[in-house]
């Protein structure tokens, strides 16, 4: 990459790999706003989290170059792709990023969603890294959907992070619905919900061994609640939640510091 622009610099990663529609269509979006350093997944990671490659190598080849735009193929994990660009990769240019962003996932990253989310993981690899991520997903899983719509939401949620920042050790989880037109924007909480129902059995043919898909159906503890994200999609508003890496539950520390050990 070569610019000698002083626009923004945004780190893009997602967990659907560098090849998805998505994180093209967010390329595109970005571009005319900032320039880019891409380093993605060479394939799907989905549902990796947080997770990081710890037994093997990880290889990572430049796949793209352009003026204000280098991708990368990594690969690891989508947070071993945002690990390699700080440490590795961004040694070769002379600025560091002013955001992380991540995405845009086929799929709904939603209440517990994130925290399986490859997408939040790098988004929240980049907080860990001491610079703002965000984490964008549409709720359709399907590689051919049309996302135009999202446009000029991104634009808009990712030149308020870029001017205001965001406090320390936090992201946002951005979620679009999967409607014709979106009814606006909600800034909410995440949902309570699990998962249930994720296991589906089934055996060998010759052996009769049993072996076991990942499946399952989201289960919403609280659906009357109207302040929460599936609310807000489940209505067709893009739903933005400022989400904490800080795991600290602080009213049970103040409980438990007031107890006699």
């Amino acid at each position: 990459m070569s610019s000698s622009s002083p626009r923004p610099f945004i780190l893009v990663s997602n967990d659907d790999g560098y090849k998805a529609p998505g994180i093209n269509f967010l390329i595109d979006v970005l571009r005319p706003i900032a320039d880019l350093l891409v380093v993605a997944p060479n394939g799907a990671r989905s549902g990796f989290g947080c997770g990081i490659t710890a037994t093997q190598p990880i290889q990572c080849r430049l796949v793209h170059e352009e003026e204000g735009l280098d991708i990368y193929s990594c690969t690891g994990s989508p947070v071993d792709c945002v690990k390699l660009a700080f440490n590795v990769l961004l040694n070769s240019y002379n600025r560091q990023p002013d955001l992380v962003v991540s995405g845009v996932n086929h799929g709904d990253n939603s209440s517990v969603n994130t925290f399986y989310s490859g997408t939040m993981g790098a988004a929240s690899e980049g907080v860990l890294q001491g610079v703002p991520g965000i984490g964008f997903s549409y709720c359709h899983f399907s590689y051919d959907t049309d996302m135009s719509a999202c446009a000029p939401y991104i634009v808009e949620i990712v030149q308020q992070v870029l001017r205001d920042g965001l406090p320390p050790y936090s992201t946002l989880n951005v979620n679009f619905p999967d409607v014709e037109t979106f009814e606006g924007v909600k800034v909410c909480r995440m949902a309570r919900s699990r998962w249930v129902n994720e296991m589906a059995e089934n055996y060998k043919p010759r052996t009769g061994t049993p072996y076991y898909w990942l499946t399952g159906e989201p289960y919403e503890l609280e659906p009357e609640a109207k302040d929460t994200d599936r609310w807000a999609l489940a209505h067709g508003y893009v739903s933005i939640t400022p989400q904490t890496l800080d795991a600290t539950h602080y009213p049970l520390l103040d409980h438990l510091r007031a107890k006699e050990w």
